[in-house]
């Protein structure tokens, strides 16, 4: 998948209790010399990469922002197509509409920071969610994405344990040439590295995320040359988790499934027994906590460390804690917002 997002060294958030609209006070002109707005005269744009399963929360997330928070407006926008060129004109369309305020899913993270600059440059606040750009610098306001090494090494120590810590070990993951997708990978080894061999990494198959399709075909084939000598899989990507669930299911194979996310298969799969655990993600906080943080930025608070990174958080979910998973979420994403009050933004009187 897309987004299990990229970030380089991601700064873990704290979950820190605190009293409500904590900001830092500082007598301050917003940043790059723009007049403050109201929140009313805010409106957000929330614009992925690309059509794809991962971000339909941000629609929902993104209009409970607009609730809670009485901002003037937002929308969504998925049109991109998995093409920067394409996105750099979606982002141009919304802000001759009157869209001021920009959480962006770059397609290209090696380049996105262009993209985000000449935003900045035009007096809009940027955020980067769900990714980070490629390398060690963020010129967004800020980077709200999974830690996805972190995440890949959670998921990757589930299925070590689902597998009795030892045997042969599948990753099927994203694109191969994406950076987010190399620390994926980088999670996944570590893993299998701290079990001294007893588990091997029998293969790593990339580029299987574009569809669920393409997904599906990848895991039949594997199934058919090396269903025999696989013990588990651990999928860091959307589409392969929904293709390995159904594909284990689908052969009757003894094989344990860790997936990521919370496709109402793997769900489902879960309760059944038919899947070992899931990694999730949290797109409800990248969007509702990035809409909050984009409109404090636009009232005239700038950012403590301009271009931090924060990590939105991953939890692990087994039968163990499947009918509670989304409480842990939605704490987290209480606790992001109460971490922008205290500690990333800094609030003129």
């Amino acid at each position: 998948m897309r987004p299990f997002v990229r970030l380089g060294s991601t700064v873990g958030v704290l979950a820190l209790v605190i009293a409500a609209s904590a900001c830092t006070k500082k007598e301050e002109t917003p940043a790059g010399g723009a007049s403050a707005l109201t929140a009313a005269q805010v409106k957000v744009a929330l614009v992925p990469g690309g059509a794809h399963p991962y971000f339909q929360p941000w629609k929902d997330a993104g209009g409970k922002a607009k609730t809670d928070f009485a901002f003037g407006d937002v929308t969504f926008n998925e049109t991109a197509g998995w093409d920067q060129t394409k996105q750099n004109d979606v982002l141009t369309s919304l802000a001759a509409q009157g869209y001021n305020a920009f959480g962006i899913f770059g397609v290209a993270p090696e380049s996105i920071n262009s993209t985000f600059e000449n935003l900045k440059k035009q007096g809009f606040h940027v955020g980067s969610l769900a990714s980070c750009p490629a390398g060690d610098k963020n010129l967004a306001d800020f980077c709200l994405s999974t830690d996805v090494q972190e995440a890949a090494y959670k998921a990757a120590k589930a299925a070590v344990e689902a597998m009795g810590g030892q045997g042969n070990l599948v990753h099927l993951t994203g694109n191969k040439v994406d950076s987010n997708t190399q620390r994926r990978i980088a999670g996944v080894s570590k893993a299998v590295d701290e079990t001294g061999g007893k588990v091997k990494l029998l293969d790593t198959i990339t580029d299987i995320d574009k569809d669920l399709q393409t997904a599906q075909k990848a895991v039949a084939d594997l199934l058919a040359a090396k269903g025999s000598q696989v013990n588990a899989i651990v999928t860091t990507a959307y589409n392969p988790a929904v293709a390995a669930a159904g594909g284990v299911k689908q052969a009757k194979l003894p094989i344990k499934v860790i997936a990521i996310d919370d496709d109402p298969t793997i769900i489902a799969g879960i309760k059944a027994g038919e899947v070992a655990a899931t990694v999730l993600q949290n797109p409800v906080g990248q969007a509702y906590v990035g809409s909050y943080a984009l409109v404090k930025l636009s009232e005239g608070c700038t950012m403590a460390t301009p271009g931090v990174i924060i990590d939105s958080g991953s939890f692990v979910v087994t039968t163990a804690n499947v009918a509670t998973y989304d409480a842990d979420r939605q704490a987290k994403t209480d606790s992001l917002k109460s971490d922008f009050d205290s500690k990333y933004l800094t609030c003129a009187k």
